[in-house]
């Protein structure tokens, strides 16, 4: 059987999935193929460059730990009014983004991963939705997770790339597409209400969007809530912290992993029912409600 997960966009809310991942590692439900969105894309190349399990977990959220916003997105004034004034297409270097995802994958190309990866990127001139399954993994995921506007777009075959989640933030239909068996999805869903507006143009950049891809989400999990081959698996809600916010990741974490783990415990218990039988003494199975 091939399960797949499913890991969204979200920017700094992309550390509750790493509380995802640790409420699966510790079920023994691992990846056999990963397709991510953004900061999903960014999360899937830690893991599938590496050997599954919890340790691999671990030390994805001690990367976590590490980031400050100041390190993803770093203000160069110069940088920033060039793209005001049209000179560049970005407001932010992507630099340090790129040189932290190259240091932390251990693979030059996706299709040398040990775990299949696939990530999602749009191409900017005519709005196509790309998955990218070979070629450069670092440029891969620069394409994926290059917000337009925030980060330049990258040049693939000819294509300028933003991020995916302008068309699909939660690529569950490339999941299904590749014949998997079973889909975990693990959505950073945007904040359900912020405390008070973000702060500065970047911000609200990306507020703005995450809100858009929230309200999308929503419908497609509606329309996937009657499949047993696909498991939405929920985040904490409300959560009261922008996708630019990363003081938070700790508690993101320690919240995404308590009520994954949760959802996934009473899965489990609905889907079999001890000592109830048919009339020939088969244990009777009741269907995957997920």
């Amino acid at each position: 059987m091939s399960v797949a997960f499913v890991l969204s966009g979200g920017a700094s809310l992309g550390s509750i999935q790493v509380g995802m991942l640790r409420a699966l590692a510790e079920r023994d439900i691992h990846p056999d193929v990963i397709v991510g969105t953004s900061v999903g894309a960014v999360n899937g190349a830690f893991l599938a460059s590496r050997p599954s399990g919890p340790e691999t977990v671990d030390e994805l959220a001690e990367l976590w730990l590490g980031i400050s916003r100041g390190r993803i997105f770093p203000v160069e004034p110069l940088t920033g009014l060039l793209g005001f004034l049209g000179a560049r297409k970005n407001l932010v270097p992507a630099t340090p983004l790129r040189r932290l995802i190259g240091r932390y994958t251990e693979c030059e190309r996706l299709e040398e991963l040990p775990t299949e990866l696939h990530v999602i990127a749009c191409d900017i001139v005519n709005g196509e939705e790309v998955r990218l399954s070979e070629g450069p993994l670092v440029d891969a995921v620069m394409a994926s997770a290059a917000i337009p506007g925030v980060f330049p777009p990258v040049e693939w075959n000819g294509r300028l790339l933003v991020d995916g989640g302008v068309l699909n933030n939660t690529p569950v239909a490339h999941a299904l597409d590749l014949g998997a068996d079973e889909i975990y999805v693990l959505s950073a869903a945007g904040p359900c209400a912020l405390d008070e507006p973000p702060r500065g143009a970047l911000g609200m950049v990306v507020q703005a969007t995450t809100l858009m891809v929230a309200h999308r989400f929503a419908e497609e999990a509606a329309a996937l809530a009657g499949r047993s081959d696909v498991t939405v698996v929920p985040p904490p809600c409300p959560i009261h912290v922008s996708p630019m916010d990363f003081r938070h990741t700790s508690e993101l974490m320690v919240k995404a992993e308590a009520v994954a783990g949760d959802f996934l415990d009473a899965r489990e218990r609905e889907r079999v029912v001890p000592l109830r039988r048919e009339a020939r003494g088969a244990p009777r199975l009741l269907p995957n409600v997920s």
